[in-house]
């Protein structure tokens, strides 16, 4: 039999019936049921969690639903704990058929996870409150977390939740979002997350996208920890986007700026650079002057005698001194001589003789008119 009603005239244990909180003990509560006698709710029957006191969970003039638990001459014993549990059951089924994510307070810390209220004790293993390891769970008391059912068994009374199967469908969620918005052009913002011997990974938004270490500057990098660090912000280009695969290709050297930006700013026709041979063709040699810029000394500028090969005079790494014969930034193209240095100084050297040759003939004229002068006396 079941009552709802304050007109009881008999009461049998099972019976759900309503009350009025009339006083609140230490270790009990005493219940205004409208029968001969009062209700007694133990503080073991207000909740399904540890309670230190009864006034945590009710006050003096709340209306309760209970269950009668035991009936004798002397006390009727009620449960509130049992209420709330039949509610919950049917509450917590329909959550894990369907999967629906909720909203739940921390209530305790313990050995091995977080406990909370779902109207019947809810555990948390700590292998399930976060995607990471978390050593320390005491900022969790009191927290609220969005979970999900990820076991259930009334006869055991046993609820396992979990947080993180939720932080991980909306990870997946976003990443597919990300994914899906992506196009080959688009500039972005991301995040170092991990640094290799073939370059970076960068996070844009929930997903990982690599750039190469060839797409890291313009200039040669050898290790990537010479650009970046774990992190960093940095500007990337989306050069690639595999949807099956959910591999992305990234360019950070695409969101600067060019070697050759405003090159005719910091080079000029009949400026001497010393520069390295990086390629020797059968029509010259390309010489490195800046990091990424490269000019063009054209087999006839290569030495001042006719040369058949660029390798006759020249070889690759050799540093060498040239001069700048012409700078056009819009082709990205410079001319270069080694030509034209060498025969300044020729032209140099044969002065220097010359002016030597004039002093040391004086110097003997000089002897020659003094030796004459001795004679003459």
């Amino acid at each position: 039999m079941s009552e709802t009603n304050n007109e009881l005239t008999e009461l049998n244990v099972g019976d759900t019936i309503t009350g009025t909180v009339v006083k609140v003990e230490e270790k009990q509560v005493l219940v205004d049921i409208g029968y001969k006698t009062e209700g007694i709710v133990p503080i073991s029957e207000l909740s399904s969690l540890h309670v230190e006191k009864t006034s945590d969970v009710v006050e003096e003039g709340d209306k309760l639903t209970l269950k009668v638990k035991k009936v004798d001459d002397d006390d009727i014993i009620l449960s509130k704990k049992a209420v709330d549990a039949d509610d919950a059951w049917k509450d917590l089924e329909e959550k894990f058929e369907s999967g629906e994510v909720f909203e739940t307070e921390v209530k305790e810390i313990v050995n091995g996870g977080l406990v909370v209220d779902v109207g019947v004790r809810g555990f948390i293993p700590a292998s399930l409150v976060e995607t990471y390891y978390v050593d320390d769970f005491s900022d969790y008391k009191n927290k609220t977390l969005t979970v999900k059912i990820a076991d259930l068994n009334k006869e055991q009374n046993r609820v396992i939740l979990s947080h993180r199967a939720v932080v991980e469908e909306d990870a997946e969620k976003q990443k597919n979002e990300v994914l899906q918005s992506l196009e080959e052009g688009q500039v972005l913002e991301g995040t170092v997350q991990r640094l290799t011997s073939f370059g970076v990974f960068v996070d844009i938004g929930g997903v990982d996208g690599l750039v190469h270490i060839s797409q890291l500057a313009h200039e040669h990098v050898e290790n990537a920890s010479d650009v970046v660090s774990e992190g960093d912000k940095i500007k990337v280009e989306v050069l690639s986007v595999d949807l099956d695969n959910e591999r992305i290709s990234l360019s950070h050297k695409n969101t600067l700026p060019g070697p050759w930006t405003n090159i005719s700013e910091k080079i000029s026709s009949g400026d001497v650079l010393e520069g390295t041979v990086k390629r020797l063709v059968n029509f010259g040699a390309f010489v490195e002057v800046l990091p990424g810029v490269e000019g063009l000394v054209h087999i006839s500028q290569i030495a001042n005698r006719h040369i058949g090969t660029p390798q006759e005079v020249l070889e690759v790494g050799q540093q060498v001194k040239v001069k700048v014969l012409d700078v056009n930034e819009q082709e990205e193209r410079i001319s270069l001589s080694i030509r034209e240095l060498e025969e300044e100084e020729a032209a140099r050297d044969y002065k220097q003789y010359e002016k030597d040759e004039e002093q040391t003939g004086f110097q003997l004229g000089d002897l020659l008119g003094d030796s004459l002068d001795k004679y003459k006396k």
